[in-house]
């Protein structure tokens, strides 16, 4: 079990750059398979959950070169993955167990997707059910959970409406809605990430989009100005959706660096006094930057600039600098906006002035872990007022941490979220099984150290 020791102090100074957005990722190589042609992606996330992704595609046939700076993919077209063989292993990425299930639902020859120990406690329900409806037959372990057994094909369009808030189903419907029999339209109440409508339309498919209410198709939002809240259209519920068969074809590609990973190193120099810090080529889709909006409010100097937008997704360069915090509470919509960014957030409750307070996020306790029980355990291990909830949690604010001796329970995102508490505590901290922020961000803990080299 790796360890890492983190010592309090410093500042954070200089640029950094990050590994490719995962959720961007995970699409690009699953709709480059099932693209005609070879598709070149640069700055494909090194993170282990997408090389889960590549494993299972290799599995089903799919040729994939990895190089120096981008990674090929050899499409096999819409009919042309392969049986597997044996069962598809996720190991600890939900991204890929519950996009994959989707596509193997449209596939005419069985196959089972696992996981790890961690994957396989999660809730696999919301996957099932509306694959089920379009005609797909899936077996599951006792709870609805994985393994998943799959038997695809023959698959209806259905007009489905999301009961929770989830990328990843939604992202799972219309992945199995590429082998319908007529167009696949999901519902959603909460306008989660649409990574997957805008590389299903990148690569050629046909995507309906809009808003609730809207009858025609709804133009993609314009980014808002730094500071802007997106209380309005961005946020509020849409549809997706899209017809089926169409002619994928290959393309080039580049991923943005990923934001979730990059508000642990903006909360590290938000800790930290005399810290002014560029983060390069950040993923700002709309449908992500809620986060930013939140830390703005809570008064944080966040400055956005160079945007633009590649290949369907905004990106751009986003310094911070440290800045003293008032607290904040997430809510309702919120945190469907911000589910990723919420440990970091909590992580930050003891140096704002009146706290984090998270509720409606029963989410979290069905995460790589229980988010929720990991997270008060470890804050008040150094320290920190922690009051839990079912759904949430409080961590007080105006305390001061202590040193101690922590465990992420192999979370990634809880591991860099005790790392960045640790920045500002008293005395050093222990983080046991530190490595598990590969999972996201396997340079984190390099990055951090190199950053506050670079102050010295």
């Amino acid at each position: 079990m790796a360890r890492k020791v983190i010592s309090p102090g410093g500042r954070l100074s200089g640029l950094a750059e990050l590994p490719g957005d995962k959720s961007i990722s995970h699409r690009y190589a699953i709709l480059a398979a099932l693209a005609e042609g070879t598709s070149e992606i640069s700055n494909y996330a090194s993170a282990a959950d997408c090389q889960s992704t590549l494993a299972c595609l290799r599995r089903l046939g799919v040729r994939i070169e990895p190089g120096k700076d981008r990674l090929r993919i050899a499409g096999v077209g819409l009919e042309g993955l392969k049986p597997p063989g044996r069962a598809l292993d996720a190991e600890n990425s939900g991204s890929t167990m519950r996009l994959l299930a989707g596509v193997l639902a449209g596939q005419p020859f069985p196959s089972t997707l696992t996981g790890d120990r961690s994957l396989r406690k999660r809730p696999m329900a919301r996957i099932a059910d509306p694959l089920r409806k379009m005609g797909a037959t899936i077996e599951t372990a006792a709870g609805e959970r994985a393994p998943l057994a799959i038997r695809g094909g023959g698959l209806h369009g259905i007009d489905y409406t999301l009961p929770v808030p989830s990328a990843q189903v939604k992202s799972a419907v219309l992945l199995a809605g590429l082998y319908a029999d007529r167009v696949t339209t999901v519902r959603e109440s909460v306008r989660t990430r649409d990574h997957t409508e805008l590389a299903l339309r990148e690569f050629g498919a046909t995507v309906d989009l809009g808003r609730s209410g809207d009858r025609e198709e709804a133009p993609r939002p314009e980014a808002l100005a730094p500071g802007e809240a997106r209380t309005g259209p961005a946020c509020a519920g849409g549809f997706a959706g899209i017809h089926p068969r169409p002619k994928l074809h290959a393309r080039q590609l580049t991923v943005p660096g990923d934001l979730s990973a990059a508000v642990f190193l903006l909360a590290a120099a938000l800790i930290l006094p005399d810290s002014e810090l560029m983060v390069h080529d950040v993923g700002l889709n709309p449908t992500r930057t809620r986060v930013l909006d939140f830390l703005i409010g809570m008064g944080a100097t966040i400055n956005v600039a160079s945007l633009a937008v590649r290949d369907g997704e905004l990106a751009g360069d986003i310094a911070v600098r440290h800045s003293p915090l008032a607290g904040g509470r997430v809510c309702g919509a919120q945190v469907a906006e911000m589910i990723d960014e919420l440990p970091m957030l909590a992580a930050l409750g003891p140096y704002s002035e009146s706290g984090i307070e998270i509720r409606d996020a029963g989410e979290l306790r069905v995460k790589e872990s229980d988010r929720i029980a990991a997270l008060s355990e470890a804050l008040r291990r150094m320290g920190a007022t922690v009051e839990e909830f079912p759904d949430g949690m409080r961590v007080a604010g105006g305390g001061k941490l202590r040193g101690a001796r922590v465990d992420p329970l192999g979370d990634h995102r809880i591991a860099m979220a005790l790392a960045v508490a640790a920045l500002g505590a008293d005395g050093e901290t222990t983080i046991l099984d530190a490595q598990c922020a590969a999972v996201s961000f396997p340079s984190f803990f390099e990055t951090l150290a190199r950053l506050r080299d670079a102050s010295t």
